[in-house]
């Protein structure tokens, strides 16, 4: 069993390849929607979504906001006002907003079609069940 993904093969893990590629941008701007922050405090909240720890990676996430500042969908300023170093502050823009519900759709027809897979691959492969539920 994969320990990073839970799924059943045997050798080295290939899940990497079926992941979600670009989901961390719409959990991100879920995350400056409900509040504008910094990029450590956006990584610990991204496993509210599921990702592992093992998959924030501090140089992806600011990456991925850094993309998204030249997208402008997100904008930053240096907050230098409480004690220590400064730190940059995220915030979503309007056009973020925007991408954001547009997200939304996109990842509920995908949620639909993966919904409709499951259900075929588990009519295929699960073990027919009596009456009970029980194998």
């Amino acid at each position: 069993m994969c320990q990073d993904h839970g799924s059943h093969h045997k050798g080295s893990c290939r899940c990497a390849g079926m992941q979600m590629g670009r989901f961390m941008q719409p959990c991100l701007l879920l995350l400056l929607h409900r509040q504008s922050t910094h990029g450590y405090e956006l990584m610990q909240q991204l496993e509210e979504f599921g990702f592992a720890s093992s998959e924030i990676d501090p140089g992806t996430t600011y990456r991925h906001l850094r993309k998204m500042e030249d997208e402008r969908l997100v904008r930053s300023r240096w907050e230098t006002e409480q004690g220590g170093p400064a730190k940059r502050l995220y915030e979503i823009t309007a056009e973020g907003e925007e991408i954001l519900h547009a997200w939304a759709v996109t990842i509920n027809f995908n949620k639909q079609r993966l919904e409709k897979f499951l259900e075929q691959y588990q009519s295929q492969f699960q073990e027919p069940t009596n009456k009970k539920g029980e194998p």
